[in-house]
């Protein structure tokens, strides 16, 4: 254990000074901060000075090794825009984003497990083919979209009177397919205080209204995909031939679906699925966008916009760091689920 994560934590500082270097490099190509900071009526002789205070003038060797020597003492510098230390800032807008990122994680895995066991055990039931279609279909939409349809039908509301409202059938095929709106879809209310610059909304019933939206539209881009892999998966662990014993031993098929079946089939769905929850945090951006969420995403398209560069190189390392230890993580639960599987890499 304690050579792999010896082994991880090189691996992580190799992938965190690539991404600096990544987004370094970048940096030239979005746009010119001093514009963003003192606006079009300041001399050119100010801009020039002011550029040289910030140590914009000086070779892209120059400002990476200053950029790393504070770095690696947590400071990424200021905030063109917030006139405050980048990591400030980045905490304050962390906790939105990971609340919401957490959010649509337990909707994913309360929807996808029981959903594609379901799908998977009743492969050919009307209801699996319903499920399979449906998550096509959600695979396909973009986020952005099934954020603003959601919008119109749950927030705004719509009504629809394609049945004749004169009979009784026809108003109750009218009222159920109408939507009366009213639920939140901007911002994320009034959320509570837990300590320093973490507010929570899931300390009341107000701030987890504020979060149903959001959070729905952000998994409909993952619970798709983990649907489909459940049940794949399922499916090929339901013939393997640990599967076709146990059936003849005449052990129950609750027992041999629930403990011994659904145990393997999770473990490729651990792995990907580590994966593809730390990529969330980059989807937030779109979701965070339509909202209005106060998260790192929406922060980050404004530092783009407004050419903060210390700002967006912070969060590409705040999001690179989340990824590392992410996937550290995956590695370790499937150490622990799976214990034939050696973390040190040699054979079991």
């Amino acid at each position: 254990m304690i050579a792999f994560l010896i082994k991880r934590l090189f691996h992580a500082l190799l992938v965190m000074f690539v991404i600096s270097i990544i987004a370094f490099s970048i940096q030239d190509n979005l746009g010119d901060p001093i514009q963003q900071m003192v606006g079009q009526s300041v001399p050119e002789s100010e801009r020039e000075a002011l550029r040289e205070q910030l140590g914009l003038n000086d070779p892209f060797l120059v400002q990476y090794l200053r950029f790393a020597k504070n770095a690696a003492q947590l400071d990424f510098g200021y905030s063109y825009i917030f006139n405050e230390p980048t990591t400030e800032v980045v905490l304050r807008h962390l906790p939105a984003t990971l609340e919401l990122v957490a959010a649509t994680t337990l909707l994913i895995v309360l929807l996808s497990v029981p959903i594609g066991v379901y799908s998977a055990i009743r492969p050919r039931a009307l209801l699996s083919r319903f499920f399979m279609g449906v998550s096509i279909v959600g695979i396909s939409i973009p986020v952005f979209l099934t954020a603003i349809v959601l919008i119109q039908l749950f927030a705004i509301g719509v009504t629809w009177t394609p049945f004749p409202a004169d009979t009784g059938w026809g108003s109750w095929l009218n009222d159920l397919i109408t939507t009366d709106g009213g639920m939140p879809a901007y911002g994320r209310g009034d959320p509570v205080h837990v300590f320093g610059t973490w507010y929570t909304n899931f300390a009341s019933t107000e701030g987890l209204v504020y979060l149903v939206l959001p959070a729905i539209s952000l998994a409909s881009i993952m619970l798709p995909l983990f649907i489909r892999l459940i049940r794949a998966e399922m499916l090929e662990v339901l013939q393997s031939e640990y599967v076709k014993f146990a059936r003849a031993k005449g052990i129950s098929l609750r027992r041999i679906y629930f403990l011994h079946a659904l145990k393997n089939t999770m473990l490729p769905v651990i792995t990907v699925g580590g994966v593809q929850i730390g990529t969330l945090v980059a989807y937030t951006i779109l979701t965070e966008t339509v909202f209005q969420w106060p998260g790192m995403g929406l922060m980050f398209l404004n530092a783009i916009n407004r050419s903060d560069i210390p700002l967006i190189v912070t969060y590409l390392m705040i999001v690179g760091l989340i990824f590392v230890i992410t996937n550290t993580l995956v590695d370790l639960i499937y150490g622990l689920v799976n214990p034939t599987v050696k973390l040190t890499g040699k054979p079991a």
